[in-house]
């Protein structure tokens, strides 16, 4: 699958230090884009050094209707506050809407739960777009390099409220819960049902 080149997932372990490294489990344990896609988390890899030309891009934003598009870098010279403003991206959150990311350089990583609340960790570099639903919780954060460049896409205008954890109120995450959690039983979450 050729998005692996640019979007890797794994389970994370459970030490907290240094959110910037990659935190496999050991052994390491991989999670498949597909696994990703039961989750509702969607995912591209496209060419990067031709975006503004890119047709698969463009196929993309009119299927899926985003009509706006701007571009940041996530680094210590372009975004002010830089260490505060990325640890406020790595606070579990969710959002009414889908987050749209597409990694033009660099690399990050994005966090979301599996059905059983556990953390599964995204690895996005040059070429990877990936859609986050409405509704699911996750977090961000660079890696060590400290540099992504990213484009936010967004259906309409940009909305950029985050609702922190919990918030299980919102019709978007409980939506999110029907769409992609059919069965609980026992206490764990079976999206195999």
């Amino acid at each position: 699958d050729q998005r692996e080149e640019a979007i890797q997932a794994w389970y994370l372990d459970d030490n907290e230090e240094d959110q910037k490294l990659p935190h496999h489990k050991d052994p390491k344990e991989f999670v498949s884009l597909d696994k990703l896609a039961e989750l509702g988390v969607l995912s591209w890899r496209l060419d990067a050094d031709n975006y503004e030309t890119d047709e698969e891009l463009k196929k993309i934003r009119e299927s899926r209707g985003y009509s706006y598009m701007d571009i940041c870098e996530v680094c210590p010279k372009k975004l002010p506050n830089y260490e505060a403003t990325v640890q406020m991206f790595f606070v579990e959150h969710l959002h009414i809407d889908e987050e749209i990311r597409y990694c033009l350089a660099g690399s990050g990583y994005f966090d979301v739960r599996d059905l059983n609340d556990v953390w599964i960790r995204v690895w996005v570099k040059k070429g990877g777009m990936i859609v986050f639903p409405a509704g699911i919780y996750h977090r961000f954060t660079v890696d060590s390099d400290n540099y992504m460049k990213a484009m936010r896409l967004f259906v309409g205008g940009p909305v950029w409220t985050a609702y922190n954890r919990p918030h299980d109120h919102l019709p978007a995450r409980k939506e999110y819960m029907d769409k992609f959690v059919k069965v609980i039983r026992d206490g764990t979450i079976d999206a195999s049902a």
